[in-house]
C-alpha cells in the first residue's frame, strides 16, 4: 500500500512502538530515524541500569529527541526493579502515610533513577480513585479511595517526577478505580451519572493538570453517560470535551496500549483502534508490548489511509504530531542530576506499615507465603519477605491446595507468619489462617489492598499497603524478622 510519505511521517510521529530484548533491533532504530515518536520499554528490555542506559543511548543516537517511555510506578508496578521488586513503596502506601511532600520526594527519586537511565516519559502516576475494593487492575496502584486525598498526592507525584526532567503521564482518564474487570482482557463499564464522575473520579486529574502534567493517559473503559458504547480512548466527548475543554488540559493525550482487548477488541484491530483514538483527540498512541516492524507499518498506513478517505482530518493528525513533538522537546531539555537518597524508599515504606496486635520477636518462625497471581500491568515481580529474612525458612504454598495440618507439620513447634496479597478475597486463604491460629501463634502480613477481614486469634496483623521490596523490608522489621 502506497501513501504520501509526508502523511506516513506524520502518522509515525504519533506512535510509541516497542521491541523485545536488551538491545534495539535495526528496524526499531530505522523507524525512529524516520520520525517515530518513540518506544515504550518493558521488563524484557531491562537487565540492569547500565544496560538500560546503553539502550536508551542507542535510541537517542537515531534521533536525539526520541521519546523513551516506561511504566515505573514504584510499588507493585516496576520495570527497573522487575528482578527484585521496587526499592520504593507504591501509591497505596504513600496515600496511607498522607504526606504529600513525601510523595513528591519519592517520585523525584523515581524520576532521578529514570533520568539516569535515559528514560524521559514515565507512564505514571496512577491517579485513579480506587472505590471498588475488588478492583483487579488498580488496587495498591491507587493512592486511596478518597478523591481529595488522591488529588493532593497526584499533584505531588507530578511535581516530583517532572522536577527531574521526566515527563509525567497521569492515568487512567476518566478513572479506572471503580471497575471490577481488567481492560487488558475486556471492556469494563463504569455506569454512573456524570455528576458522580466529576465528584469522585475527576478531581485527581484536575489536580494533575494544574500541577503541570505533560501527559494524561486515556483508559479503555466505557462510561455510558459520557462515552456511549465506546471506550474513553475512542470518545471525543471524553478526550476533547471533558479533558481538553472542561479540565483545560493542553498537554499530550496518550492512549493506554492499543493491543488491549478494551481497545483493539472494540475497534476490530490495532490499526483501526489507532485511527479511532486520533479522531477522538488522542495524540500519542501506545501500540503495546508485542510489536514488530510490520505492525508499526500497518498502523501508520491505516492512519494515512484514514486521512485520505476522510475518516480522519489531516488537521487532527497534524495537531497530534505537534503536541507529541512539544512533549519530546520538553523531555529533551537538559536538567541537573539530583543526588539519590538510597534510604528514602524503605523509610517511606516503614511509615506506611500498620500493625495490629503486639508482635514480639519470634523464635525461628516458619514464613508461609501464599502464592497469588499477578495482573498484566504488574507482571511477574518478586514479592514477600524472603530477601529480608536472614536465614529464616520460607515456603511458598497455594492456599487452595494446602491444609492447616500440612502447614503444622512443616512448622513443627515453630510459630507461623503467613504472607499474602488480598488474603481476604480467597476463601481458602481465610480458612487456612483461621485454622492455624487456633493451635499456634500466627502472624499475618497483608501486602495487597487492605480489607476489614481480621482472623480471630492471630498474634499480629500487619498491613503494608503494597508488595514492593521496600514494603517487604518494612514488614519484616515490624515483626522483628529482618536481619
Amino acid at each position: 500500500m502506497s501513501h504520501d510519505p509526508g502523511l506516513r511521517r506524520l502518522a509515525l510521529r504519533t506512535l510509541l512502538a516497542a521491541f523485545p530484548g536488551a538491545t534495539a533491533p535495526d528496524w526499531a532504530l530505522e523507524l525512529v530515524a524516520d520520525g517515530l515518536a518513540g518506544h515504550t520499554l518493558f521488563a524484557t528490555n531491562v537487565a540492569d541500569i547500565a544496560q538500560l542506559a546503553a539502550l536508551t543511548g542507542t535510541l537517542r543516537s537515531a534521533r536525539p529527541d526520541v521519546l523513551v517511555a516506561i511504566d515505573e510506578e514504584g510499588g507493585d508496578v516496576t520495570r527497573l526493579g522487575h528482578r527484585t521488586g521496587s526499592p520504593y513503596p507504591g501509591n497505596a502506601a504513600l496515600g496511607a502515610v498522607d504526606d504529600p511532600d513525601l510523595t513528591r520526594r519519592v517520585y523525584a527519586a523515581i524520576g532521578g533513577d529514570l533520568a539516569a537511565a535515559g528514560v524521559n516519559l514515565d507512564l505514571a502516576p496512577t491517579v485513579d480513585v480506587n472505590t471498588a475494593d475488588e478492583n483487579p487492575i488498580i488496587g495498591t496502584r491507587s493512592f486511596g479511595a478518597d478523591p481529595d486525598l488522591v488529588a493532593r498526592h497526584a499533584a505531588a507525584a507530578v511535581i516530583g517526577l517532572e522536577s527531574t526532567g521526566v515527563a509525567a503521564c497521569a492515568k487512567h482518564f476518566p478513572g479506572h478505580g471503580a471497575t471490577v474487570s481488567d481492560s487488558h482482557l475486556e471492556l469494563p463499564t463504569v455506569d454512573v451519572p456524570l455528576d458522580v464522575l466529576r465528584r469522585r473520579d475527576l478531581p485527581p486529574f484536575a489536580a494533575a493538570v494544574a500541577a503541570g502534567a505533560q501527559a494524561v493517559m486515556s483508559a479503555h473503559i466505557r462510561v455510558p453517560a459520557l462515552t456511549g458504547d465506546l471506550p474513553a480512548t475512542f470518545s471525543r466527548a471524553a478526550l476533547t470535551g471533558l479533558l481538553r475543554d472542561e479540565l483545560g488540559f493542553r498537554g499530550t493525550i496518550v492512549t493506554d496500549a492499543l493491543e488491549m482487548r478494551g481497545a483493539a477488541g472494540a475497534a476490530g484491530s490495532i490499526p483501526l483502534a489507532a485511527v479511532a483514538a486520533l479522531a477522538a483527540g488522542a495524540d500519542l498512541l501506545c501500540i503495546g508490548a508485542s510489536v514488530n516492524r510490520e505492525l508499526v507499518d500497518a498502523v501508520a498506513d491505516e492512519i494515512a489511509a484514514a486521512v485520505g478517505d476522510g475518516r480522519l482530518a489531516q488537521s487532527r493528525l497534524e495537531g497530534a504530531a505537534a503536541r507529541t513533538a512539544a512533549l519530546a522537546a520538553w523531555a529533551a531539555a537538559p536538567r541537573p542530576a539530583a543526588e539519590p537518597d538510597r534510604e528514602l524508599g524503605v523509610a517511606a515504606a516503614r511509615s506506611a506499615v500498620r500493625v495490629e496486635g503486639a508482635p514480639s520477636p519470634l523464635p525461628s518462625p516458619l514464613v508461609v507465603r501464599l502464592v497469588s497471581g499477578s495482573s498484566i500491568a504488574e507482571g511477574r515481580v518478586p514479592w514477600g519477605l524472603r530477601p529480608h529474612l536472614n536465614g529464616i525458612e520460607q515456603v511458598d504454598l497455594v492456599a487452595a491446595s494446602t491444609t492447616a495440618d500440612e502447614v503444622a507439620a512443616l512448622a513443627g513447634d515453630r510459630p507461623v507468619v503467613v504472607v499474602g496479597r488480598r488474603l481476604h478475597s480467597s476463601a481458602a486463604a481465610r480458612e487456612l489462617v483461621e485454622k492455624l491460629a487456633v493451635a499456634r501463634p500466627v502472624s499475618v502480613v497483608e501486602m495487597g489492598w487492605p480489607s476489614s477481614w481480621r482472623p480471630a486469634g492471630v498474634a499480629a496483623f500487619v498491613v503494608t499497603h503494597g508488595a514492593s521490596l521496600a514494603n517487604g523490608r518494612a514488614a519484616a522489621e515490624a515483626l522483628h524478622l529482618a536481619g
